[in-house]
């Protein structure tokens, strides 16, 4: 999808799901440019994994391709809890490694990314009418990592 056509889509979710798709599939093509235009200079950036793991990061900060290997091809990308700006997607290279990546948007660009690595990830919204902990909240997206079973990986809740 090219960025004119992302400009077209009708809802804030629907956009910035597509600008999620197109940065992904910008950086697989080492478009510097349109990265440029996708991600705020200064964006905020949370990791959880190995150190060796940070890849994204790397890839965002412009780092050589040669010192690049890591591909990310997500399986899923969706919207999470509408009119929050939040995009998940996920995907795994090989039965070894399993990445998750939180995009937060604002008017369409990416202002924080939380990226995780092997965890199994739970979005819990406490935003509707639930009054501390106690209420419970709403599961509104989890981890489905094939070919890694749940028990063996470490998990986290997001609250949003």
């Amino acid at each position: 999808m090219e960025a004119h056509n992302v400009e077209r889509l009708t809802t804030p979710e629907m956009k910035n799901r597509g600008n999620i798709e197109l940065l992904y599939r910008a950086l697989q093509q080492g478009d510097a440019s349109t990265v440029a235009k996708l991600v705020a200079s200064d964006v905020e950036w949370w990791f959880h994994g190995p150190h060796n793991c940070q890849h994204m990061m790397r890839l965002l900060t412009g780092e050589p391709p040669s010192q690049v290997s890591f591909r990310f091809e997500p399986s899923t990308v969706q919207v999470v809890v509408p009119g929050h700006g939040c995009v998940i997607a996920e995907g795994w290279e090989g039965s070894q490694v399993y990445w998750v990546h939180v995009w937060k948007l604002k008017d369409g660009v990416v202002t924080e990314l939380r990226e995780y690595f092997n965890t199994w990830i739970t979005v819990t919204d406490y935003s509707r009418g639930a009054i501390g902990w106690d209420m419970g909240g709403c599961t509104v997206w989890e981890s489905v990592p094939r070919d890694l079973p749940r028990g063996s990986l470490p998990s986290l809740l997001l609250a949003i």
